[in-house]
């Protein structure tokens, strides 16, 4: 069953590539517990099916950067991308990106959150294997206020641009 607006955000453990350490992280792969993340904040998330695809890397995240100040101006605390990669491909394309400090690179590398939104894609016959579908949504305090999911093949409402329409 896929996830819907006022539903709560499922709880699972992402993986982020911290690059500086800082309390409470150290240098390389971080676990962080969704629920303790996304507690009293606005998360704009989007998910996507892989670091270094060919969208991916030309439209959605660079979007996502390229808006980062506009999201966070009209509320938004925090911005998330999340794929099926382990944590060293999301930090190594995170810096490809120039995400830092605009865009959280979260790995989703078994695919535990994006089996609980629902939001699985079955890439297997395409050599991929389980990936995530491509979305966006808007969470505040742990509850999902929009989701927007594309239709396959498609980029057409997951993109910063639409997000920033949905917060008015």
């Amino acid at each position: 069953m896929t996830i819907k607006p006022g539903d709560t955000l499922p709880d699972a453990t992402l993986y982020e590539f911290v690059e500086t350490e800082r309390e409470g992280c150290t240098v390389g792969p971080n676990a962080f517990k969704v629920s303790d993340q996304v507690r009293g904040r606005k998360i704009a998330i989007f998910g996507l099916p892989g670091a270094f695809t060919p969208t991916c890397s030309a439209q959605h995240v660079p979007g996502y950067v390229r808006e980062a100040d506009a999201l966070r101006a009209k509320g938004v605390d925090e911005i998330w991308c999340i794929s099926v990669n382990d944590a060293f491909v999301m930090g190594a394309w995170g810096r490809e990106q120039g995400a830092g400090g605009k865009v959280r690179m979260m790995a989703d590398g078994s695919g535990e959150l994006t089996r609980k939104l629902g939001l699985e894609l079955d890439l297997t016959a395409r050599g991929l294997g389980v990936r995530s579908n491509r979305y966006s949504m808007l969470v505040d305090d742990g509850v999902v206020k929009s989701l927007s999911v594309e239709a396959p093949g498609k980029f057409e409402v997951s993109d910063a641009r639409s997000m920033l329409a949905q917060l008015g």
